[in-house]
């Protein structure tokens, strides 16, 4: 069995302190008194530093557990009056209303600076990400369970305690700072992107992560065809923009350093514009700590770069823990590290192209990863999942390349920066027709308690049968 490495048995005891946070809140004396007792049993270096670091993340995870249950306008549900707002991510447009995140900053001329969910009357064009919004509305409570989904409890876990229903909002002008960077790059990148329908859209999804211009039946072929994913920034976008910028350093003739250099830049502006998924955060962590490996010459360790995600997310919010993208992110991943390898290894003597046996290895490794999550977060299992990914995966990067570039030729050729932006988006009618054929197959999910019986007995037979089952002797082709 692989031997933990100390940095990151210390990472992962901050992360085991933060997650019992949710579990035990940790009194201040409490956590003095333990650490003295740490300090009297005179443990090893090691051990010491270990239990300080977990009893560091339950006295942190705490913190921000304590920071999110506090609310000034959970308590002023049924108060209406102006409001000052501006929205933090993308907005989703429905036939009755569109519904936001935003961060309330003034309610009647009071500061508040408290993010809650807005409801929009439809009237008009969504507001942007980063918009400054009035707002003349009234503070409602979410809604509580409602078919086995508890809104309320969902948006607890963001810091969100109030809807803010308006009656009436306009555009006043655009957030400032840090944040007003981050979505200049976002409509930077959106612009590049050329076209519009359900190719658009799709596109919008694989490199920004925004799926809001789908309609209902198109987010229903993606999650019975197991490619929803996709839809869902992450190590694989991350790694294409880093190749991307180091393909370029090296047609230059920079040196590697330099490329490693930009490729940093490129993956802190990418997952600044894309926003804090915990996909993207963790492959923008690990993306960026292999650029510093190399030009620092540490050795690389991906089970570290894994842990230092967690951590960052956790410790921004423990509640992270319990989000369905940050538990199948993580798994696909894990699932990468260990499953992957060893299908990979029970592939080799088929006639199959090396680039198809990886493929098929993690397509596979991911799905069984993930599929226990997918049934208890949606009560979905897609059974086509594997030839789904297999065949929509060769459009990926050649979508996300041309995206790129052309968000990058705009300033230069706007016509150039278009003829590309239309590729990007017709390889995004080939991913939803990817998709839509897959979900139309029979049994293409399994959704009853029923199928699922089936379903693992069939798995059963299969484990069974391939204890026996030895790989064919022969070499591969390549």
């Amino acid at each position: 069995m692989r031997r933990v490495a100390p940095a990151t048995a210390l990472v992962l005891a901050a992360c085991a302190g933060l997650v019992a946070a949710l579990l035990v809140r940790a009194p201040a004396p409490a956590v003095v008194a333990l650490g003295a007792l740490v300090a009297a049993w005179r443990l090893r270096a090691t051990a010491a530093l270990v239990a300080v670091a977990a009893l560091a993340g339950w006295w942190w995870g705490t913190v921000r557990v304590d920071a999110l249950a506090r609310s000034a306008l959970g308590g002023q549900v049924g108060r209406g009056g102006d409001a000052l707002v501006e929205t933090v991510a993308p907005a989703r447009a429905g036939p009755f209303q569109i519904r936001v995140v935003g961060r309330v900053l003034r309610l009647d001329g009071s500061p508040v600076g408290e993010r809650a969910l807005l409801e929009l009357p439809p009237h008009g064009r969504p507001p942007p990400q980063g918009t400054r919004l009035a707002i003349l509305g009234v503070l409602v409570a979410p809604k509580g369970p409602q078919d086995g989904f508890d809104e309320r409890a969902w948006l607890a876990h963001q810091g969100i305690h109030a809807v803010l229903r308006a009656k009436a909002w306009r555009v006043v002008g655009e957030r400032t700072g840090l944040a007003a960077t981050a979505d200049v790059l976002h409509r930077t990148l959106a612009r590049g992107l050329a076209g519009s329908g359900t190719g658009r859209a799709v596109a919008d999804g694989v490199l920004l992560g925004d799926d809001g211009d789908l309609s209902d039946a198109v987010r229903n072929d993606f999650r019975a065809s197991g490619l929803y994913h996709l839809l869902a920034v992450s190590g694989q976008n991350v790694a294409i923009v880093a190749g991307t910028l180091l393909g370029l350093a090296w047609l230059l003739g920079l040196p590697r350093i330099a490329g490693h250099v930009l490729a940093l830049a490129g993956i802190g502006g990418y997952v600044l514009a894309v926003g804090a998924q915990p996909s993207v955060v963790r492959a923008g962590i690990a993306g960026a700590l292999a650029s510093l490996a190399f030009l620092t010459g540490t050795l690389r360790d991906h089970w570290h770069a894994l842990a230092l995600g967690a951590l960052v997310l956790l410790a921004w919010n423990p509640w992270n823990l319990l989000d369905a993208g940050f538990q199948l992110s993580f798994a696909a991943v894990v699932s990468i590290f260990m499953l992957a390898p060893r299908m990979l290894r029970r592939l080799v003597g088929y006639p199959l192209p090396r680039t198809t046996r990886l493929l098929l290895a993690v397509s596979c490794a991911c799905t069984v990863a993930t599929a226990p999550i997918s049934w208890i977060q949606f009560h979905r299992i897609s059974l086509v999942a594997v030839p789904a990914n297999l065949v929509a995966d060769v459009a990926m990067a050649p979508l996300l390349v041309l995206a790129l570039a052309a968000a990058a030729l705009a300033p230069v050729s706007p016509s150039g920066a278009h003829v590309l932006g239309l590729g990007a988006t017709w390889l995004g009618v080939y991913v939803a027709a990817c998709a839509h054929v897959f979900a139309a197959l029979p049994c293409a999910q399994v959704t009853t308690t029923r199928g699922l019986v089936l379903l693992l007995l069939v798995v059963t037979a299969a484990c069974l049968c391939l204890r026996r089952w030895r790989p064919p002797s022969s070499s591969p082709s390549t």
